[in-house]
């Protein structure tokens, strides 16, 4: 793999089902993984995620060619398809370890994500402020298997036809210039 043609960006928005099935979508993205951030447990586990206790956010980690594809439209693709200004909480999932918090793995991208929610607060781009957190990135835990590729390894699911899906498909509409053909 060319490491200078790579780059590493970690986003929690939610449920990490969601958002990786959106980010896979995405022209220049090699790999999406959900997985755990930004915690004190070592190893946890998605139960002791969802138990609040962790500290842990639900998050993706996104390897894309940064020739493709740039930090910024990805920013871009994050604050669209979330709400960033619920401290939290991403509709009827509450709790840490859904909130909107951008883990950097360089400076410039610190800088790019301070600047960019700066911008969405001085524009009043939202009726709210955004509440979403720019954190150095620590260690990143995979989740279990059965929640890599969840969506589309269970369509047939719930959740995945009644919230997931629409999801992706409000994505696709919106962000047409950016979907994988």
């Amino acid at each position: 793999m060319d490491l200078n043609k790579y780059e590493t960006a970690i986003f929690a928005n939610g449920c990490f089902w969601c958002s990786e099935a959106i980010f896979q979508k995405i022209n220049g993205v090699k790999e999406v993984k959900p997985g755990y951030i930004g915690g004190k447990t070592e190893n946890p586990t998605y139960e002791d995620v969802c138990t609040g206790l962790t500290d842990h956010a639900e998050a993706i980690e996104i390897i894309f060619d940064n020739k493709l594809l740039s930090y910024q439209e990805l920013l871009e693709v994050f604050f669209a398809t979330h709400d960033p200004t619920t401290l939290n909480r991403q509709g009827n999932d509450v709790g840490t370890q859904y909130r909107s918090e951008i883990f950097y793995t360089t400076k410039d991208q610190k800088k790019q994500a301070e600047l960019f929610v700066k911008t969405l607060n001085e524009e009043n781009i939202f009726e709210k402020r955004v509440v979403t957190k720019v954190t150095e990135a620590t260690t990143f835990y995979f989740a279990e298997n059965y929640h890599q590729n969840y969506f589309n390894n269970n369509p047939e699911k719930s959740y995945c036809a009644m919230v997931i899906s629409p999801k992706v498909k409000k994505f696709e509409k919106f962000f047409q210039e950016y979907v994988t053909k």
